[in-house]
Parts: structure tokens; sequence; C-alpha cells
């Protein structure tokens, strides 16, 4: 798998990395997230599943994992399987987020799975708590979901607590986007200056943030795509869509065509996998050798994009 540095001067990443947003907590937002998880999701069932899917992931030449403090035990399953593979910083690029709150108490369904918390307190808290148990394995730490409306790019004591962690440690600073605007954030984050990686949500339904990724990719910055099947809708699981793909004559899977897509675009360094399980990580690899079809007439507006991902269930 190709390796390239992750922005100007950043850490080596493969073109395709795991997420753990599905693998570190039982409850998730992604079409069949509970069908993936089976009727045990105890700690300790997940913690199997997910060094499993990492295991998974190793074989197959990904070296870049992404998780956050609001993804269950995420991080603390990923510290666990570094020492347990005995992998060394440097061996796999580690990016995390610091700004939600993970509230569902291990539940699969819950009144509030996680709370934006943008305040300089929140982040010097939780980077406390993801170098505690990532140490020299976190090489990136992001904003999760800046947004206008939170006022994080407002917030200079927040900026200046992360320079001021980014010189301590030389972990590369960043934010990740969501919603309908991101990419008014991310040219609202390029003015400031501050960040060295982006990570966005970029698919063939909501291409909007593309040329403003470019914009960022152009000023030296690493973008990672997240969300590339759509929280599960350009899988095989939604029969509209693969009807729709069928009846194009695309004989690849869904999920594939639409990584391929992704990490053919000039502002791709790396395409985030959510695969929660063995057989979507290897359909999702096909992307690899995937060529990527036409998809005229398939993008949606970004209201309508966003305003469809939250009305999906976390199951």
């Amino acid at each position: 798998m190709h390796i390239r540095p992750l922005g100007v001067g950043g850490p080596p990443v493969t073109s395709m990395g795991l997420g753990l947003a599905a693998l570190g907590r039982p409850g998730y937002m992604t079409v069949g997230h509970a069908d993936d998880m089976g009727d045990d999701i105890s700690v300790q069932a997940m913690r199997a599943r997910c060094h499993q899917m990492l295991d998974h992931a190793w074989a197959a030449g990904i070296r870049y994992v992404d998780c956050a403090r609001s993804y269950g035990r995420a991080e603390e399953f990923l510290r666990d399987w570094l020492v347990m593979r005995d992998i060394a910083p440097g061996e796999v690029t580690v990016g995390s987020k610091w700004g939600y709150i993970y509230t569902a108490g291990w539940k699969r369904r819950a009144e509030k799975h996680e709370i934006k918390v943008h305040t300089v307190d929140n982040f010097l808290s939780q980077w406390a708590e993801s170098r505690a148990l990532l140490k020299d394995h976190l090489s990136v730490y992001m904003i999760h979901s800046a947004t206008l409306k939170s006022g994080v790019l407002d917030r200079t004591d927040v900026h200046d607590a992360m320079q001021a962690a980014r010189q301590e440690t030389g972990v590369r600073m960043g934010l990740s986007l969501s919603g309908p605007r991101q990419a008014a954030v991310l040219r609202r984050a390029l003015d400031l200056a501050l960040f060295d990686v982006v990570q966005a949500t970029w698919n063939p339904l909501d291409p909007s943030v593309g040329e403003a990724l470019q914009q960022a990719k152009d000023a030296g910055m690493g973008v990672i795509i997240k969300e590339s099947v759509a929280n599960g809708r350009l899988t095989p699981r939604d029969r509209e869509l693969s009807a729709r793909a069928a009846a194009a004559g695309w004989d690849a899977p869904l999920d594939a065509l639409a990584i391929s897509t992704a990490l053919a675009q000039p502002f791709c360094d790396v395409v985030l996998s959510g695969a929660a399980t063995p057989t979507q990580l290897a359909s999702n690899l096909t992307a690899l050798h995937a060529q990527p079809p036409q998809w005229a007439g398939w993008s949606e507006q970004p209201e309508e994009y966003w305003s469809r991902r939250g009305e999906l269930a976390w199951s």
C-alpha cells in the first residue's frame, strides 16, 4: 500500500486507514451496526473484536489508525493492541480527537451518545487522557467536529493550548469537520494558519467540501477523508442505491467504488475504512484496485445529505 507523508513534513501514512468509531463502543450510527456487533457487547467482546480488526488491517498493510476520546474505549483498545503486538512508535501512525465526551454508558441506545465541549479545559483534560493512553504512538490530535456554531475557531485560549502541546511533543494538530458548512469552517481554519491536518466527510453523495480540501492540501495540510461510504448508505446494505449502481452496470461493490473515488481525489492523503467486520474490510480494500465510476446525478445538497445522516439510528 502506498505510503506518503500526511501533509508537508507530516508523519507517514498509508492511502487507507482504519477508523475505530464503530469498534470502540457498542452503539454507532452506521447502517446495520447492531448486526455487525452481535448480541455480546461486553467490554471484553468489543476489545477482542477491535483487536481482530486491527490485526486484519495491519496484515493488509494499513498503517494509519483513527480514534477519538468519544469513541468509548477505542483509545484503550488500541493501546492494548499496540502493547500486545509490540508495535513501536512510528511503525503505525495514530490520530485521535478531542472535543466530545462519551456519555452513552456502554449502552447501544442512549439519550445522548456524546456531548460536544470545545473549551480549553476540556482540551487540556482530554489531551492528558489521550497522551496517557497512547503516549508516543500519538502523532495527530484534532478538534472533533469543529463548526462555526461551536465557536472553537474563535477561542484563542484553545489555539494557544494546542500550539503549546504541538511545540512540546511534536504531535501534529488539526481539526475534523462535520455538517453542511464544512467548506466554510475549513476556510476559516485556513485563515488562522494554526492546523497541520484536516479530516472531513467527502463522498459521492456530498462532495461539497472538495474545493476547500484542495486549498488545504495546497497550503501544506494533510487531508484525511472520513465517511466515504456515507455511514453505510454507499454499501450493499442500501438497496435503493445498490440497485441504482447495478442498473448503471457497475460490477464492483458499492463501498469499494465510493472509496476508490475518494482515493482518486488529488487532495486526499488517507481514506478511512470504518469497517466493523473482516468481510467489510476486505470489500473496502478492493477499492485499491477498482476503477472509479462516473457519479453524475448522485450528489445531494449538503443540507439534504446531513439531514439524512442525522436521521440514521444509533444501534
